[in-house]
This record gives structure tokens, sequence and C-alpha cells, in this order.
């Protein structure tokens, strides 16, 4: 009968596994998506290898001097090998070619301090060894009294990150089998003999400058600046942006506060770079341009601030669950016009300091044409403010924030603006405006 329940077979298990092909199938499927990941991350890694490579051949930059200061690394431990071993016949060779690759750092500063933490360390760690075993006579029991001791003082402030090295070689040291006092002042003698030629190689061939860095980065952040509030104009004009661009225009923001982390970073690697080093330098006449002043960083910290403020402005306002209500179309288009003229401010800046012209000179706001424009939107948008300010005022409080966070832009990014100096090339100012 059709309607009579099905019997279950007595002789197949309840939970009988899958099929053998489903799970092959499975695995399979899982395969390929892992290797289409693999595939996919080891492409971006060699196109950026690609880009690094091109940037390499194409000039002076931080790439071709990772690829010098590499270089010297290297050379530094062949340089520590052949008058240890060569030269000087000496058994611990190993150490004085360990040490020196160590001490060519990112500053000639970095090396001297990392030499002194590390020699310190090592010196440490081989004598700690030694006496252990001189007293115990068995390597595991010597092993076991120096080992953390030795991690501990790894941790020590003091040591940064140079500290492992103590334990690291008390375990050498301990591996060798002879722990005798002329193998003690052979590694220690092979460890000042690294730390001089490491320093002496950083120091004395092509010493490492980081002032370009400087430059490169507040250039970057002038031109992401401008791209972002590009971005802003566009959504803005077109009138198609909701919470989702508001968002991703506020991910910008905070990728930007990131490069200016980085621009900050390479500021204090400038000053360090030019400890020990300038005096030489300026003596031989080699001394590097000058790079922009920490001025130039506060400055930009402001627009960066001010970018910030916008676009959270903006994602308050597209959020629909927010008292705030955005402005109408016609205004914010108006408003996109003003912002274009700040990221074209912005793209101008970032092309003077890169010491580049900018395409357009006519519309950087030295030669007039844009400050003008500026000053006769921005009557517009007050007009408009004080038209909505009669009929709601959550639109005004947005407008208003806007306009606030622009006019900051603008005096921020344009030369003189802030102290309300005339922008060269415009008409002063007069009372009605």
């Amino acid at each position: 009968m059709t309607g009579a329940a099905q019997t279950p077979d007595p002789t197949s298990p309840p939970d009988s596994p899958a099929p053998r092909g489903g799970v092959l199938c499975r695995a399979l499927a899982v395969g390929r998506l892992l290797g289409g990941r693999t595939w996919h991350a080891a492409r971006e890694e060699a196109c950026r290898a690609g880009r690094a490579l091109r940037a390499v051949a194409r000039g002076p930059g931080r790439e071709r001097d990772l690829v010098v200061q590499s270089l010297k690394a290297a050379g530094a431990a062949l340089l520590a090998w052949v008058v240890a071993k060569i030269w000087l016949g000496d058994p611990m060779a190993l150490m004085a070619p360990w040490v020196a690759l160590v001490m060519v750092q990112a500053t000639v500063f970095s090396s001297l301090l990392r030499a002194g933490q590390q020699c310190t360390a090592i010196f440490a760690g081989t004598l700690l060894a030694s006496a252990a075993q001189a007293l115990t006579g068995d390597t595991l029991t010597a092993l076991a009294l120096s080992l953390p001791v030795l991690m501990l003082l790894a941790n020590w402030s003091h040591f940064g990150d140079q500290g492992v090295y103590g334990a690291t070689t008390a375990v050498f040291t301990l591996a060798t089998g002879s722990v005798s006092a002329a193998s003690v002042g052979h590694r220690l003698g092979q460890t000042v003999l690294g730390a001089v030629i490491g320093l002496a190689v950083n120091a004395f061939v092509l010493p490492p400058i980081h002032l370009r860095d400087v430059r490169e980065n507040l250039a970057a952040v002038a031109r992401e600046a401008g791209d972002l509030l590009c971005a802003v104009v566009g959504g803005l004009r077109d009138g198609d942006w909701d919470e989702g661009t508001a968002a991703e225009w506020s991910r910008g923001s905070a990728r930007l506060e990131r490069r200016l982390e980085t621009l900050h970073s390479a500021r204090r690697w400038s000053r360090e770079s030019l400890r020990l080093t300038a005096g030489p330098l300026r003596a031989l006449r080699r001394l590097p341009a000058p790079v922009p002043p920490e001025t130039e960083d506060d400055r930009w910290s402001r627009v960066t601030g001010h970018v910030r403020a916008l676009t959270r402005t903006l994602a308050v306002a597209a959020d629909e669950n927010r008292a705030p209500a955005a402005p109408e179309p016609g205004v914010l288009r108006t408003y996109a016009g003003l912002l274009e003229l700040v990221a074209g401010a912005c793209h101008a800046e970032g092309a003077r300091l890169r010491g580049e012209r900018p395409a357009d000179p006519g519309a950087y706001p030295d030669g007039g044409r844009a400050e003008e424009d500026r000053r006769a939107l921005h009557r517009r948008l007050q007009d408009g403010l004080r038209e909505q300010a009669g009929r709601a005022a959550a639109p005004v409080t947005v407008l208003g924030s806007l306009l606030l966070q622009a006019e900051s832009l603008w005096a921020e990014t344009v030369p003189g603006a802030a102290s309300g100096a005339p922008v060269p090339g415009t008409a002063p100012r007069t009372p009605a405006e």
C-alpha cells in the first residue's frame, strides 16, 4: 500500500557515513578554494615585489634605501668574517659576522645603541653560562641555572630588543662543550670586533639619512586628503550617497589618520638619522636638502582632523536613526563645489611638497581664481543657511558644521588664508564681503 510506513532496513546503520564521492568532492572544493586564495596572495605579493623593483630602478626612494642597507649589512658580515677567520684565524669567528650583521640599523645612532645593548647582552650570556659551567661541571645544570636569569634580563627595558641574545649566546657557549678563559676571551673579543665593523660600515658607507621620507609622507597626506575630498564631492554632486557611502568616507579618513601616524614616525626617524651624522656630513658638504619644518606636520594634522570631522558629520546625517538630517540636494551640490576647491588646494600642496608643478597652475590657490570662486560659493551657502533656517533646524545644524569644516580646511591648505592675508593675485576683501 502506498500509505504504509516504510520499515528501515535492519542491515544498514541509522547514521551511515556520507558516500565517499561526496566527501572527496567537498575536499576538492576546499582545496580549490584554498588554492585560489594562495594563488591570489602569491600574485599580490609578486606584484608588490615588481613595484618595489621598479621603484629601485626608477630613482632614489625608500625601496632603494632598503636595498642599500641590506647590501651594507651583508658586506659588513663578510668583512667581519674575513678579518676574524682569515686574517686573525680566530676559532670563534662566528661571533664577529653575526654581530656585524645586526649592527647595520636604519640610523647610525640606532646602530650605536644596538651595539651597546647587544654587546652587554652577549657579555652577560657568555660570562653567566661560563660561570655556571665552571661551578657545576654539567651542561644541563648550567643551562638550567643560567637561562632563567638571562630570559628575565632579556625583558629588561634597557636591553630593548637585544636582550634575547644573552640567552642564545649562553646556549652557544655551553653547546661547544669546552668553556675556558681562552674561549670566553675569544668570544667577547669577536663580539667587539663585529660591533666595530658593523658600526663603521653603517657610519662611513652611505650613512642612512631619512629626510626624504618626511617629504614623501607629507606629500602623501596632502594627496590622499585631496583624493578623499574628491570622493565626497562626487557623492554629494550626484546625490547618490547613503549610509554605506558615508561609512566608506569615514574609513577613508581613518586611513588618512594612519598615514599621518606614518608621517610622525618618519619625522622621528629623520631626527634620529641626523644624530651623530649631521656634523660630518655638513663638513663634507653632503648634507641633504632640508625637509619641511615640523609646523607642516601640525598643519596637516589639523587638516586630517577637519576631514575626519567632516566625514563624521556626513555619516551622522546619512543615518536614518539619528536626528540631524542632510541639507537639500541643491545646497549639497553647492557645498560640493566648495569641497572641490579645497581638494584642488590639497593636490596642489602635495605637488609643491614633491617639488612638482600642478597640472593646472591657474587653479592653484595662489593664482587667484580659486579664491574668488570660494567667496562666491561661501556667499551662496550662507544664503542657503538663511533659507533653511526658516523651515527646519536639523539641516541647518548639519550644513553649518559642514561649512565650518570646509572653511577651516581652506584656511589650512591655502598659504596665507589662515592669517587673513590676501592671497597673491586676488583683490583684497572688502568689508561688504
